[in-house]
């Protein structure tokens, strides 16, 4: 029970048809990157959730039939038997710490192109797919709903072989399921279409089916919106959501929209669906989960003690804090790592590759690399080690070195340490990206061998005086001013007091007059400084290389919300153009496909297009290092990228420091059935 009496309830157990649940802390579903392709993984990540109080853990859309082939995306399958053995490795890995596991049996439909298994798609009429790719589905026959009810019942088999507690029936997020909810999409003329009831129909004998063959053994879940797909036929979808009341043990309640349901934090905030959830809880019996990234303890028990939810349900705050429950429980509150909302999760697994997280860069490396997000071993020699820049990855690798027990000085130029973190978290709608740098220096707090100087900017001749064993130059990276980036390879801007950089805005340089704002670099940065710039007061143009806003949001699942915000706000946007020349009142542009080129009236232009690693004290060191044990140069300062990526190199950095490790060798995830050596 919780050292704070207050959150007991969370601790308390909970009846699911023939399982019980340990507690009220649910990872939902979710992506991993990891699949059946990297099951050794995969199961390695979802048992240290285990091990960290999560008293269920489900696997992901896991596909039952071959007709719903997500490739190139490594899924998880329940295709034949041979699924079976990658399975128990999940579901040993969760029982070792005795929490359940579960299973959601997924048919992709309209959203499948079946790259790999080259099977037609399935929809409710043949209608070209989602995925953008030159292809229809296959319009389902009375066969193909009888083969779809046998794939559930045998999917379902399976899954208790494998050993899964919970088996879910999928029916919304615009999946196969949900096109026979969907009265825009569902034309059929049979028993299957038409009324709301005969709409719903198909989910409903999934579910007695799925029920009737291992409902003694399993508790089956649905997972269900909250909402229709249009709004004139809310009221049919709660005729649909009553008609199944009863059925499901467990209610996994959620929206259709994936931009509310896991949008960034900068658009939306904990807690989002609980009005909606509340009305569904109002329709239906049994047991209800939803999410809502539910970073709070004191938001998780209001949730639960309302009534709106049995369970409180998380992904993105279980990647980011595997043990969450369990410092909750031992009322380490302080402690517990808060996701960010920052989707860098998510962007990876729609890369196809593991998911990783900005505030726990031992995501996704629990197998390959063998690191556990709460263990680290104290096996470090009397050292001293010196890190010199005190932003995200100067932090994570003074406190992987410290908890090592290495004695740890970190020397900071600024008043205050986060360094680009400190900045970024000041841009609209981003704050809670100051928890990369709050999280850190609470730790750092408790730690007796750390000392952090602030306002201590030192030279080669400062460092070797030092006389530290280890050298550490996390420096960080400036923006360029030269228009160099990925447009152009070769310096367009000549130096003038005009060109800003995107550091003076966020420090709150407000410029005069019209200002342009150059995005060569396709993520957050340069929308959220045009934002920043327009709600001062600025006149503004975006102008950008690419032909939308923030194109790599597309993978952080934000890029139509920034887009949709930069033009509420009234910001001129001008895409597909190139940087030619500036000064002041003419910034001239090229067409990146020709054309004609085109000229603004601006006085002001602020260029995101590339960064220059701060390697001045790392280069002086090289020739001078012959008394140190270790020079070396990490984040931005070696190879600039996203905050992630330089706090996943301070935690290498402290963990390979002094073991004479390249840490280029990783150990390799080659299927279930195969015995693995380690990895260097």
């Amino acid at each position: 029970m919780s050292d704070d009496a207050r959150f007991g309830l969370l601790f308390t157990p909970f009846r699911l048809g023939p399982v019980t649940a340990p507690n009220r802390f649910y990872q939902v579903p979710h992506c991993s990157g990891m699949g059946h392709e990297r099951p050794h993984t995969l199961a390695a990540m979802r048992g240290v959730k285990a091990e960290g109080g999560w008293g269920i853990v489900n696997t992901e859309y896991c596909t039952i039939h071959p007709s719903s082939d997500d490739a190139p995306y490594p899924i998880q399958t329940l295709w034949d038997d041979e699924d079976i053995k990658q399975h128990r490795l999940m579901t040993e890995a969760v029982h070792a710490h005795g929490s359940l596991a579960g299973v959601e049996l997924f048919l992709g439909g309209q959203r499948m192109a079946n790259l790999g298994s080259r099977l037609p798609p399935m929809g409710i009429e043949s209608m070209p797919i989602l995925t953008g790719d030159p292809l229809q589905t296959k319009a389902l026959d009375r066969q193909d709903i009888a083969d779809i009810r046998r794939w559930h019942i045998d999917a379902a088999k399976r899954a208790v072989t494998a050993g899964f507690d919970i088996v879910y029936v999928y029916a919304c997020h615009h999946y196969l399921l949900h096109s026979f909810l969907n009265g825009h999409e569902n034309a059929r003329r049979d028993e299957y279409g038409g009324s709301a009831l005969n709409r719903v129909r198909l989910v409903r004998e999934l579910l007695e089916a799925v029920k009737d063959t291992v409902g003694h053994k399993c508790a089956v879940a649905l997972r269900w919106a909250s909402n229709a797909a249009h709004a004139e036929e809310q009221d049919e979808w709660f005729e649909m959501t009553q008609s199944l009341s009863g059925l499901p043990d467990l209610w996994d309640v959620t929206v259709n929209d994936y931009s509310l349901e896991m949008g960034p934090s900068r658009f939306v905030k904990e807690g989002a669906l609980e009005e909606q959830v509340a009305t569904i809880r109002r329709l239906v019996s049994g047991g209800v989960v939803t999410v809502g990234r539910y970073t709070s303890p004191e938001s998780m028990l209001r949730l639960v003690k309302s009534g709106i939810a049995d369970f409180v349900g998380a992904a993105r705050p279980s990647i980011a804090d595997p043990f969450l429950p369990n410092k909750i429980k031992e009322g380490r509150f302080d402690d517990v790592r808060e996701c960010i909302g920052c989707n860098i999760c998510y962007a990876h697994n729609s890369h196809g590759v593991p998911i990783r997280c900005t505030q726990n860069p031992t995501m996704g490396e629990e197998f390959r690399n063998n690191w556990h997000p709460e263990i680290i071993t104290r096996d470090a020699p009397a050292d001293r080690v010196l890190i010199v820049g005190a932003g995200p990855a100067g932090l994570e690798a003074a406190r992987v070195l410290a908890a090592r027990g290495y004695d740890v000085a970190l020397a900071e130029k600024a008043r205050e340490a986060g360094g680009r973190v400190n900045l970024e978290s000041k841009l609209p709608g981003l704050t809670e990206w100051a928890r990369v740098r709050d999280w850190r220096l609470t730790q750092l707090a408790k730690m007796a061998n750390v000392e952090l100087f602030l306002e201590s900017e030192m030279n080669a001749d400062d460092v070797l005086d030092f006389g530290a064993a280890h050298v550490i130059c996390a420096t960080g990276s400036a923006w360029r001013l030269d228009g160099r980036g990925r447009t152009s390879h070769l310096p367009v801007l000549a130096p003038h007091p005009d060109i800003l950089a995107p550091e003076d805005v966020m420090r709150g340089v407000v410029p005069k007059g019209p200002v342009a704002v150059y995005d060569d670099d396709g993520f957050y940065l340069a929308p959220a400084i045009a934002d920043k710039l327009r709600q001062a007061g600025c006149e503004v143009h975006y102008v950008s290389s690419a032909g939308i806003v923030n194109p790599w949001g597309s993978y952080t699942g934000d890029q139509a919300a920034t887009h949709a915000h930069i033009v509420a706000q009234r910001i001129h946007c001008h895409f597909n153009r190139s940087l030619l020349s500036f000064a002041p009142g003419r910034l001239e542009l090229g067409g990146i496909y020709g054309g004609e080129a085109m000229t603004l009236a601006v006085a002001t232009l602020v260029p995101v297009t590339s960064r220059q690693p701060n390697t001045d004290l790392f280069d002086a060191l090289s020739t001078r290092a012959e008394g140190l044990k270790t020079l070396m140069r990490i984040g931005d300062a070696e190879a600039p990228g996203l905050i992630a990526h330089a706090v996943y190199a301070g935690h290498r950095c402290g963990k390979l420091l002094g073991q004479g490790k390249s840490g280029t060798a990783i150990r390799r995830d080659r299927g279930a059935g195969t015995v693995l050596a380690a990895a260097e």
